[in-house]
């Protein structure tokens, strides 16, 4: 995935009200940041990081620029714009760069399925084998030199452990990817200390047949790609 136009720089001064970020610019100019993701980001935006963002040609926007990514003080780089997991995935499926998600013939996103009013963020078909229910979760949470998910508790993502093992009830295949934003992270494990019911039905989904594949990716201001497995520690 590449950023086009590129990303341009500044240095954090706060986000605030969960989608604004203020920065100032090397030329010292003043700018609202739009900050597409409703998470904590514990480690992900702390005062005079860099930050990376991009910029709409859309004139009816109200803020024209977007969050893109945190260069940290530590070094380490982080997507912070959650909406960027499920296209990274895809492309990463559609370019045969996920031996785990190989042989599928068609790829499509935001699904309706399940019992509880969801929307799957990946469906993989092919012929002679059974569908690929595919749920993206971005991983940016580093602590004690480990990733974890969720980074606070996630009623939500719950659901989608259940609507997942409900997939492999009726024979599909149900996958949870979580897709690593975040350089320092080597391995990954369920935020028990967050969210316990969500690290219960985590390994509750794992035992009755979901599967958990986790990547990281190489990140930059000229683009982001799933690159590597991540080993899924459990606890």
């Amino acid at each position: 995935m590449l950023f086009t136009p590129p990303l341009q720089h500044a240095t954090l001064i706060k986000r605030y009200k969960r989608f604004l970020a203020d920065v100032i610019t090397p030329d010292g100019t003043l700018l609202t940041l739009h900050c597409a993701n409703t998470g904590a980001m514990t480690g992900c935006a702390t005062p005079g990081d860099t930050v990376w963002y991009s910029t709409s040609p859309n004139l009816k926007r109200k803020y024209a620029h977007t969050w893109e990514l945190s260069e940290t003080q530590q070094g380490h780089w982080i997507c912070v714009n959650t909406q960027r997991a499920n296209g990274l995935v895809r492309e990463a499926v559609e370019q045969g760069r996920i031996p785990e998600l190989s042989g599928y013939s068609r790829v499509q996103s935001e699904i309706k399925y399940g019992g509880e009013n969801s929307r799957i963020d990946l469906l993989l078909q092919a012929e002679n084998q059974p569908d690929c229910y595919i749920e993206v979760k971005s991983v940016t949470l580093l602590q004690h030199d480990r990733g974890y998910f969720p980074d606070a508790v996630t009623v939500r993502g719950q659901k989608h452990l259940r609507e997942l093992q409900h997939m492999v009830a009726e024979g599909r295949r149900a996958v949870l990817f979580f897709a690593v934003l975040h350089s320092g992270i080597q391995e990954v494990a369920a935020a028990r200390h967050i969210d316990p019911r969500y690290a219960g039905l985590l390994a509750e989904a794992q035992n009755q047949g979901v599967e958990v594949i986790s990547y990281g990716a190489q990140l930059s201001p000229a683009g982001i790609a799933l690159m590597q497995p991540i080993p899924l520690v459990c606890e």
